[in-house]
């Protein structure tokens, strides 16, 4: 259990480090304000298009989670499709071309778009359902209100958690450059963690399975 709340606070670091999901557009956002607050500003609307973006893939699961017959099913589901979509990712490196469309004042929107594009979300589905699992079922079944409220619950927070750890990650980048590095040091050292990323939603998905079967 320990294991698993610390992937999720790894995961959420990992997000925010990755360029992709947003924390070069509030450095940008602070240079063109002429102002710091902007750059924390800019965060606060990452993170809540990021914190959407988590629980619309987790909470639909919290409510399958009743479904408690099905459960080893559901489990390696989630993790077949975390693999598909890090296969996908893979194989097209290219980024989806609707995120240039969103205008730079909408980063609440843009950061849950991009998450969704990049399977945030996805990776996320595996560590969750390992964390709902039910192992005493026979000892009479609880109230399905009951459950799924315990379920929600941990969706929230699961999100919530994750959330804060890839804002704080993020904002570290994002102060630095700002303050100390310049856009000049983050043009020549500029990463792309695309396959990396893909990668570890494949990795993510075959422990899913794994756990679960």
């Amino acid at each position: 259990m320990a294991a698993l709340w610390w992937a999720v606070i790894a995961s959420g670091a990992y997000h925010g480090m990755n360029p992709g999901m947003g924390w070069p557009l509030s450095v940008s956002a602070a240079l063109m304000e002429g102002r710091r607050s902007a750059l924390v500003t800019a965060l606060a609307m990452l993170a809540l298009g990021h914190f959407l973006a988590m629980s619309a893939i987790l909470f639909p699961f919290s409510a399958m989670i009743t479904l408690l017959d099905w459960q080893r099913e559901i489990r390696v589901a989630a993790g077949l499709l975390v693999m598909t979509v890090g296969a996908y990712l893979l194989i097209n490196r290219r980024h989806p071309r609707f995120l240039a469309r969103v205008k730079p004042t909408r980063l609440a929107l843009w950061s849950f778009l991009a998450a969704m594009a990049h399977g945030a979300g996805l990776m996320l589905l595996p560590i969750y359902l390992g964390l709902c699992q039910k192992e005493e079922l026979d000892t009479g079944h609880q109230a399905a209100t009951e459950l799924m409220s315990g379920n929600i619950e941990t969706a929230l927070t699961v999100a919530i958690v994750h959330t804060v750890f890839m804002t704080l990650s993020g904002g570290v980048l994002a102060v630095g450059v700002y303050s100390w590095l310049g856009l000049k040091f983050l043009s020549k050292t500029w990463f792309n963690m695309d396959a990396l990323w893909a990668l570890s939603l494949l990795i993510v998905g075959l422990i899913g399975v794994w756990t679960a079967i």
